[in-house]
């Protein structure tokens, strides 16, 4: 019974793996293809199928800086309405400076930068002169600027490219500072640093109040947002917003957005600090719109529409909604990236034209056939029948390998085609183990049943020990590698999991059906 249900597993995971592996053999997919079964061929990296590989550098000191004159602005405004005049007031690198015409407001500024600032510091500076004060953020406050800039151009450049269409495009942090844009298929190098470059366009608009949310009338649009499902809780469906063309607010008054901790009553919120015009255009637009949606813009996607309860002075306003943290923390990154936070300049630039594509895949199939013809060959010249039964198993272990890589949409490279290489060589070296246990086991003059089954006994905890050692390995590469190490290495963990599988279950099943012939008393091998 054991071995029915064993046999069965492996049926179900073969029509799975053609299911997954049909898309990128069947393109285009027939028409009876039915339309709950996988559809997306398998992705190919840059390195086979040739594009553009971008590393730009983000200026983080120059987001530093922009910060700081940010919130030198809003202290003007501060200093203004609790009447403390300056003599002098301007930003100079990362450090505001700041003189009082009379000492006598020492106390009064301090109380009102604790009370207002409390990420500026009272700071030192050689070159400020006598009777200056000198106020910088504090280091956490720098710290938390850095990061932020380089997350938030991360999204901004991650928008436009969605906007291009480039599915398989890889973009990610590469050092501290530094962006990695990989996108395959693109032969317009110039084109998409244009689309890089420009700037996410972030608006306010309100809500239109029509009858039928699909149709515009004059003077308006519909847009499209995203919500979550209220059964299901996580699955997100467009809904329609009929907007008003007109465009209130651009994110240029945005002075930044932070997520804020969850209340009693509600999840984190997404608070946003406007800068002085902003906050007074803002009072304007919620004191005439009471009682009516607000929608936020990027990029024509709706992010958030609340309902204006009241007129809003001071700057600040909340965006509430049914967010998990990190969805907060994303649209907090979102709103920011209205505007790329520092300047960026292109480090890096290489173009992987197709043929060198083909050339990649051309090579890397034929050192994937030439390896495999001789794996395949020793092991039957060596083992015979036993050999045979392995490289049956090496077939199955190289179509779920492919099928695996599918179904989690991972990208497939030419460090991955050599890390599959290698699976097939650590894939027979289970069978191997094995084989020659149950050659010492025959050896000793066990029957074949016997034999079989202590061979197989006592290889798995090498064959375990071997497979966890070089997991590990495979975790730690894809970790801290980069693009082309992934690859390499998330090829070489799923071949881990599947030439364990095949090599323990799958062949173990074939013997268990040839023991049940009572009549047995030998094997090939």
């Amino acid at each position: 019974m054991k071995v029915m249900y064993r046999l069965l597993l492996v049926v179900a995971l073969l029509l799975g793996s053609f299911a997954y592996i049909a898309p990128t053999i069947l393109q285009p997919l027939p028409p009876w293809w039915p339309s709950f079964l996988p559809k997306e061929a398998i992705r190919l990296g840059l390195d086979l199928q040739g594009g553009i590989h971008l590393i730009l550098q983000v200026e983080i000191d120059k987001a530093v800086e922009n910060a700081l004159g940010g919130a030198m602005e809003d202290l003007k405004r501060e200093l203004a309405a609790a009447q403390i005049m300056t003599a002098k007031l301007e930003r100079q690198g990362n450090r505001i400076h700041l003189r009082l015409p009379s000492p006598d407001k020492s106390s009064a500024l301090s109380e009102l930068v604790k009370d207002k600032f409390p990420s500026l510091v009272f700071s030192s500076d050689p070159n400020a002169d006598a009777g200056e004060v000198v106020l910088a953020f504090d280091d956490r406050e720098q710290r938390r600027i850095r990061e932020f800039a380089v997350d938030q151009s991360i999204e901004t450049i991650r928008n436009r490219i969605d906007q291009f269409g480039v599915r398989e495009a890889l973009i990610q942090r590469s050092g501290s500072d530094g962006i990695l844009i990989q996108l395959p298929g693109i032969q317009d190098p110039q084109r998409a640093k244009d689309l890089i470059g420009k700037t996410a366009v972030l608006e306010f608009k309100l809500v239109a109040n029509a009858a039928d949310s699909t149709k515009p009338s004059a003077g308006t649009e519909v847009l499209y947002g995203q919500e979550r499902d209220a059964i299901s809780g996580h699955t997100r469906t467009k809904v329609p917003y009929t907007l008003e063309r007109k465009t209130l607010m651009t994110g240029e008054v945005i002075a930044d957005a932070r997520v804020r901790p969850a209340t009693q009553l509600e999840g984190p919120y997404v608070e946003l600090m406007l800068n002085s015009r902003g906050a007074k255009l803002f009072e304007q637009i919620t004191s005439a719109s009471v009682g009516r949606q607000l929608a936020i813009v990027l990029d024509k996607t709706v992010y958030s529409a609340p309902v204006i309860r009241e007129r809003i002075a001071g700057g600040r306003a909340s965006i509430t909604g049914n967010f998990d943290l990190r969805e907060a923390r994303d649209l907090a990154i979102v709103l920011r990236a209205g505007a790329l936070p520092a300047p960026v300049t292109l480090a890096e630039e290489r173009t992987v034209g197709p043929t060198l594509g083909r050339d990649s895949i051309r090579q890397g199939l034929r050192s994937f056939a030439v390896g495999g013809a001789l794996v395949v060959l020793f092991m039957i010249i060596y083992y015979r029948g036993a050999g045979l039964l392995a490289d049956g198993a090496l077939i199955l272990n190289v179509l779920f390998i492919i099928a695996a890589l599918a179904a989690f949409e991972a990208t497939l490279t030419l460090p991955g085609i050599a890390g599959l290489v290698l699976t097939l060589g650590m894939a027979v070296d289970a069978n191997v183990l094995i084989n020659e246990r149950i050659r010492e086991e025959l050896r000793s003059g066990k029957t074949v049943r016997a034999a079989v089954e202590a061979g197989y006994a006592r290889a798995l905890p090498a064959i375990l020990d071997t497979n966890i050692t070089t997991f590990l390995s495979g975790i730690i590469l894809f970790q801290f590698g980069s693009g082309p190490v992934k690859g390499f290495a998330i090829t070489l963990v799923i071949g881990l999991f599947t030439s364990v599988f095949t090599a323990v279950v799958c062949t173990r099943i074939v013997y268990d059906l040839r023991l049940a012939n009572k009549r047995l008393t030998t094997i090939s091998i």
